[in-house]
């Protein structure tokens, strides 16, 4: 297959360039989508309606979490690399996670499920593990339901496992906020009223550390997955794999939850959360380097006609297509950390242009080359 060819081919498989348009109102996903946004919204009303008195408290996790978002957001940004997701899909998975996969899916089957294992094994039984027996199911499976009907929303962008993490990574990040907020309103309310702001603050510092390993990691690694067992990328359907990773995810889920009952109370408790910490780490890492190999591929067809051309240089090309281990290499041959980011940015630049415009050339494509060959 020529460059070119192999190009054309990119563009069309990743859907890279493809504009995301929510308004569908002949796509059922759409309906969907607004049931689930709507009922998740009415149950936030109902819940903190009648809550005035703990309006401190519920203002102050809103703005700690909404600082919080920051660094997070940067980071998915960072991470939002090679055939990247338009903002508005990303915007669309984090408020079916907060909203929709939170309040309309999760609060209400959490709780009857909670009940459940209480009247079967007891309280003690349901204060050691019916969080664990609990989330993992109803949480994961809500969160990915936003996935599938953002497929549905959009089919040609969300193709490949690496556009399953990035989505899953935003649903979760979502959901991980206001549960957050719910967190600490039900904190005050726990000590009616006291220390509203202390509290807030309180659990701001728990809950913000842990998040590292939490809701964004579950769902990163179990939307990945399913967009293995779906293999909506051609070659890319692995669904042993597929399954493996959506039960290591609830696995994860299970053992942050239930961290107390594995502990078994005695000083594991103290040398648990790192060691599960550790593992989740990892295994992320593991998954997020197998979900890109297919858009690493797309990026080295989009640029493929350039570095026949000479306007993208081989090293260049194997950082803007590559892992980090390959962009710390071309930082070290340019001898300069900005200037290695910049010729990234531009090349990033330059295959975003060529598939905004279909493979054609244009005015834009034009400048995003001028621009990159001026860098280089």
């Amino acid at each position: 297959m020529s460059a070119k060819a192999a190009q054309l081919a990119a563009i069309e498989e990743s859907g890279w360039g493809e504009p995301f348009r929510f308004f569908q109102p002949q796509n059922l996903a759409f309906w969907v989508y607004l049931l689930g946004l709507g009922g998740g919204a009415l149950a936030i009303v109902r819940y903190f309606g009648d809550g005035g008195f703990y309006t401190p408290a519920l203002t102050g996790g809103v703005l700690l979490f909404a600082l919080y978002l920051v660094p997070w957001l940067l980071l998915l940004r960072h991470q939002n690399r090679y055939t990247a997701q338009p903002g508005g899909l990303l915007a669309a998975g984090f408020a079916w996670g907060g909203v929709a996969a939170t309040f309309w899916i999760a609060l209400p089957a959490n709780s009857a499920l909670l009940e459940i294992w209480t009247k079967l094994g007891g309280t003690a039984f349901a204060n050691s593990w019916a969080a664990g027996l609990t989330a993992p199911i109803n949480e994961e499976w809500g969160k990915a339901l936003g996935l599938v009907l953002l497929i549905g929303l959009a089919p040609r962008l969300v193709r490949s496992a690496y556009d399953g993490f990035i989505i899953g990574a935003f649903i979760g990040l979502g959901f991980q906020v206001f549960e957050d907020v719910l967190y600490v309103y039900n904190g005050a309310a726990q000590t009616f009223g006291a220390n509203q702001l202390g509290t807030s603050l309180q659990i701001f510092v728990i809950r913000g550390a842990t998040g590292v390993v939490s809701h964004a990691l579950f769902s990163a690694i179990f939307c990945t997955g399913l967009m293995w067992v779906l293999g909506r990328a051609r070659g890319e359907r692995r669904v042993v794999l597929g399954v493996l990773c959506m039960a290591v995810a609830m696995v994860f889920h299970f053992a942050w939850d239930d961290m107390t009952g594995l502990a078994g109370g005695g000083s594991l408790a103290v040398v648990l959360p790192f060691a599960i910490a550790a593992v989740e780490l990892v295994a992320l890492v593991a998954v997020l380097r197998r979900a890109a190999g297919r858009e690493r591929s797309w990026m080295r067809d989009l640029l493929g006609p350039e570095a026949e051309a000479g306007v993208v240089g081989p090293a260049l090309l194997d950082a803007v297509s590559g892992l980090r281990k390959d962009r710390k290499k071309f930082r070290k041959q340019v001898h300069s950390r900005r200037r290695a980011r910049h010729l990234l940015d531009a090349a990033g630049d330059l295959a975003r242009e060529i598939s905004r415009a279909g493979g054609e050339e244009t005015g834009r494509v034009a400048h995003a080359r001028a621009e990159l060959e001026r860098l280089a």
